[in-house]
């Protein structure tokens, strides 16, 4: 199922209206895994690079927002509804907000280790010089509605 399919499936049963906005993406990295977690209810909450929305003239994501979560085959998985965003330096981000990521062992140590190396490899890729004391962060938070 695609992500127009799964959104109109949703809005359907739920009685919402098909021309809500909402986007459609996957998590960077290990994408599949990713969402393999939010399906599980582990994942609730993701991060991303501050400076790469500036350079791509991309909206902040917004409370209150849909996103239909695809695989690596462009398969719609589910949809969640952001709850909250902020912009945080790097060394700011929470312990709340590693563990509602819900990756390897939910602590901060490792949220930070991953989460350096990751963006390091995104800033490389625009070219960008990295220092993690500069890097801002977009924590977002969501909340699983629908799953295919």
């Amino acid at each position: 199922m695609n992500a127009k399919q799964l959104w109109e499936k949703y809005c359907q049963e739920t009685g919402k209206n098909t021309d809500l906005p909402y986007q459609a993406w996957q998590f960077g990295g290990t994408g599949d895994e990713l969402a393999g977690l939010v399906l599980k209810g582990r994942k609730t909450a993701t991060a991303s690079a501050y400076r790469l929305y500036e350079i791509d003239n991309e909206p902040l994501p917004k409370e209150g927002e849909y996103s239909v979560i695809l695989n690596s085959k462009e398969e719609a998985l589910c949809i969640i509804r952001t709850t909250q965003v902020a912009v945080v330096p790097f060394y700011e981000v929470s312990e709340d907000h590693a563990y509602k990521e819900g990756e390897g062992d939910r602590t901060l140590t490792y949220w930070k280790a991953v989460h350096e190396y990751f963006f390091k490899k995104e800033y490389e890729t625009y070219g960008l010089p990295f220092d993690l004391h500069d890097v801002m962060v977009v924590t977002e938070e969501f909340e699983l509605v629908y799953k295919a």
